[in-house]
């Protein structure tokens, strides 16, 4: 409720607030405002704390940023909910705004913890392919006779698990359908994966070797789990790796 300045000075602002029936006695003697209104910073029996109600619905939407505790609670569910978009919506109708009403949370929260919808499908590419990301280093360390195999037991790996393959499928089915998120795909894999890759290789054209191998994985996903053309989408995983990890071989240290 919007307070009333009465004239007069302190006497006439006094007698104000001790008239009976004004506004201010009865927020005196109540505790509260006038029925069907609120304070502000307060709330009615029974209404959330946590801020307005999102629109067409019952449930609170926050705004403002969230205490520190809570940050990264925030942050993963704007995740979440961004894989959740791109993977039913794709890239070009997902949306900042559709990304915070599924997360639950304002826009501003989705701007301040990522920017652009661009950076938030970066950042949900990086989530996606964390896995791959984390033992890139590793995939050499071997012998190098045998990355082929790790490779791709590594790639076909991250697509037969649910959990990873969600986000994947999100991923892979935006950035055939839009230049800006396969821009985002490429420079992430190149520059993550691809190029770590190459450079564990002992050859000249390192690079578009590392890049026809990971060509190969990709068009057996796009094709096992993307399409799902039989018989390819139900064979076993460890048959295609068999058949497939000495042609990955081939394209790595091949003549």
């Amino acid at each position: 409720m919007t307070g009333v300045t009465a004239s007069g000075g302190p006497d006439a602002s006094a007698a104000s607030a001790a008239a009976p029936g004004s506004s201010a006695a009865g927020a005196s003697a109540a505790g509260s405002s006038t029925p069907g209104a609120s304070a502000p910073g307060s709330s009615t029996p029974g209404s959330s704390t946590s801020g307005p109600l999102a629109r067409g619905g019952d449930t609170p939407r926050r705004r403002g940023r969230p205490p520190r505790t809570e940050a990264a609670g925030t942050r993963d569910r704007i995740l979440d909910a961004a894989r959740e978009e791109f993977s039913a919506r794709g890239y070009d109708k997902t949306s900042v705004r559709g990304i915070a009403k599924t997360a639950g949370v304002d826009s501003a929260l989705v701007h301040h913890y990522f920017g652009t919808k661009e950076q938030v499908f970066e950042a949900a590419v990086e989530v996606a392919f964390a896995p791959a990301f984390a033992v890139r280093d590793t995939l050499l360390d071997g012998p190098v006779e045998e990355a082929g195999e790790r490779m791709t037991r590594m790639i076909i790996g991250l697509w037969e698990n649910p959990v990873t393959r969600a986000p994947l499928l999100a991923i892979v089915r935006s950035a055939v359908n839009n230049e800006t998120a396969a821009a985002v795909f490429r420079r992430l894999i190149a520059g993550q994966l691809l190029r770590r890759i190459a450079g564990r290789l002992d050859v000249p054209d390192a690079e578009l070797r590392a890049e026809l191998a990971a060509a190969q994985l990709v068009g057996i996903a796009m094709v096992r789990y993307v399409i799902r053309v039989e018989p390819l989408a139900s064979a076993d995983a460890e048959q295609i790796i068999a058949r497939v990890a000495p042609v990955v071989q081939g394209h790595l240290t091949g003549t």
